[in-house]
């Protein structure tokens, strides 16, 4: 099993703002790093999701509360100290930081310069 990186589809709209498109900029970054080290971005699983809530691939392994993207659903070999939540058995990393710090950590991503 892989560490499985959700990100939000680009180009979507919100009926809250008629007529206008949007990207997530934290799953944009996320999609830049994964496109300058391809090689890399193969040893994870990455699923693209539309914006609308509910998102039910992601309800299912992380429940409910835990809708927001970018989020990087641990394999069971990573280690404890990487994950920022849990559900169940199941543990994920919430905040673009951190993931890029456990795409460097376990997949050899180079490291954001400071």
């Amino acid at each position: 099993m892989r560490d499985h990186l959700y990100l939000l589809a680009p180009d979507f709209t919100d009926p809250a703002y008629p007529g206008r498109r949007f990207y997530c900029w934290h799953c944009a970054l996320m999609e830049g790093v994964l496109a300058g080290f391809p090689a890399l971005g193969e040893r994870l699983e990455v699923s693209r999701l539309p914006w609308p809530r509910p998102r039910q691939a992601l309800v299912e392994r992380v429940g409910e509360g835990n809708q927001s993207l970018p989020l990087l659903v641990l394999a069971p070999d990573a280690p404890d100290d990487l994950a920022t939540g849990r559900y169940g058995d199941v543990r994920f990393i919430h905040d673009k930081d951190a993931i890029l710090r456990a795409l460097h950590l376990r997949h050899g991503f180079p490291e954001a310069h400071p």
